[in-house]
């Protein structure tokens, strides 16, 4: 595949609610799935810096809450979250709509769940045409639904990458690097990786 370009990307986060999980559930990795909320906060910090539209959903928020405060944070203080009542985020005509407003060819999903909201996301838009690319270090499911969901996106053609590589894939090269870590010193330590 060809080198991914910042301006063809629009980022989904989907369903990044930390309390979808509720506290009932024994399968729940908490630290796992905080980390990869964390790491998605972080990718989305990096893309509102390089100007990529961000989509963000929610799936129940009434049962499920809002979406991860610090996700929130880092974006436009605008974002308003899409209901998301279909569990492909494609099939939601609004959420659909809102990605294809800005006419960019590839799609970069984070989120949650790995095995299903991630995947029917990622499995549809590909069908539909478009790139795309999940963050699988930035998507969690509990159990075995997260090496299940990647091992399905992976044989299903959708491109796995981790937070690291997206933003070396963004930047492209070291001055690019430089000058981004000077303008934005709240990005330069990203959770659970060193750049």
């Amino acid at each position: 595949m060809p080198h991914l370009a910042v301006d063809d990307c629009v980022v989904v986060v989907i369903d990044a609610q930390p309390a979808f999980y509720g506290a009932e559930r024994d399968d729940v990795d908490r630290s796992g799935q905080q980390a990869a909320l964390d790491r998605a906060a972080w990718v989305c910090g990096v893309a509102a810096a390089l100007g990529v539209p961000i989509v963000v959903t929610e799936e129940d928020a009434e049962a499920n809450g809002p979406t991860s405060v610090a996700i929130m944070r880092m974006l436009p203080s605008t974002t308003a979250p899409f209901d998301k009542t279909v569990f492909g985020a494609d099939d939601n005509p609004d959420i659909d709509g809102a990605v294809r407003a800005h006419g960019r060819p590839s799609v970069v999903l984070v989120g949650m769940e790995t095995d299903v909201c991630v995947a029917h996301s990622a499995l549809g838009w590909r069908e539909k045409g478009l790139r795309v690319l999940v963050v699988h270090d930035a998507v969690y499911s509990a159990g075995a639904g997260h090496a299940n969901g990647l091992r399905r996106l992976r044989a299903d053609g959708v491109e796995l990458l981790s937070a690291k590589e997206l933003y070396y894939e963004w930047l492209r090269a070291l001055p690019a690097v430089r000058a981004f870590d000077a303008a934005h010193p709240d990005l330069a330590s990203p959770p659970g990786f060193s750049l």
